[in-house]
């Protein structure tokens, strides 16, 4: 299933996207696409519906973050050796970890807002987990069944932020710095998580290739790790790092303005664009 949040920002209705690319609308089914929705229990309800028997949704509605009320959205640096090199960063022996404030969450199209006083507004194509179990020191051969499903994330980083002192947390959290989405496509569908292409583009010019099979750490040793170190709820997500081709590798960099445009997806889970505005 293909499950998704429309409508506009703070009244989003859950909504799947059905075969043929039609939305359907969950609200006579569900209250949200939450914690209690991405669960085991509540994704078979959702399988068990014919998704002709549910009101198609007219227009082309603005899609809301994939997963509402997020209880954590925990990302991974460094995660892909090409884009350690690039960024003249050593291979991590273990997974950095991150916290993204909540309130850089929002929809995959709602546009990227490049922070007052910023010097190097940059971009990040990521793979996104979406936990579905209570996940607590979980192995590895086990953490897959902790995955309710997988989404395209665009884990927006002003450098010259991130790099004034020891921590990323401000570099990272700046509003609008989440998109999500453009919708959840669950564990069933998506299959092995580490053949995955991932691309981005900005203002039509190929910025990032890459597959997940690339990755230094890869989703089940994530999960495992993350769940040794801080518990998880349903709907929580995950960015799992970036390939190489991020603005602050290139020489000389290249960073975003207002009026950029960024687009950027993954194979079977979407696309998101982005039209970048100053503050």
């Amino acid at each position: 299933m293909k499950l998704l949040r429309y409508g506009e920002p703070g009244a989003e209705k859950p909504g799947l996207l059905d075969a043929d690319g039609v939305i359907r609308d969950l609200s006579g089914e569900i209250a949200d696409i939450d914690g209690a929705a991405v669960s085991p229990e509540g994704l078979a309800k959702l399988a068990a519906l014919d998704p002709a028997s549910l009101p198609a949704v007219d227009g082309n509605p603005r899609m809301g973050a994939c997963v509402a009320d997020i209880g954590k959205l925990i990302c991974i640096g460094l995660n892909y050796s090409d884009h350690a090199a690039e960024t003249n960063n050593p291979i991590p022996e273990e997974p950095i970890v991150f916290l993204k404030a909540n309130s850089a969450i929002c929809g995959p199209d709602d546009g990227i807002e490049i922070p007052r006083n910023s010097e190097k507004t940059d971009w990040e194509v990521e793979l996104g987990v979406v936990i579905g179990k209570e996940t607590k020191y979980v192995d590895e051969a086990d953490a897959l069944d902790y995955v309710a499903g997988y989404c395209v994330s665009n884990d927006v980083s002003e450098r010259a932020f991130q790099l004034q002192g020891p921590q990323w947390t401000k570099g990272k959290s700046c509003d609008t710095f989440g998109p999500v989405g453009p919708w959840m496509v669950t564990a069933d569908e998506v299959g092995d998580p580490q053949n995955l292409d991932l691309w981005l583009d900005v203002n039509g010019t190929r910025r990032q290739t890459g597959n997940t099979k690339t990755m230094i750490f890869n989703v089940a040793e994530i999960v495992s790790y993350l769940s040794r170190h801080m518990s998880m709820q349903p709907g929580d997500v995950i960015s799992t790092g970036t390939p190489p081709g991020v603005g602050a590798g290139f020489n000389p960099p290249v960073f975003l303005k207002s009026g950029d445009v960024v687009t950027l997806g993954i194979d079977g889970l979407g696309e998101q664009r982005q039209v970048c505005r100053d503050a």
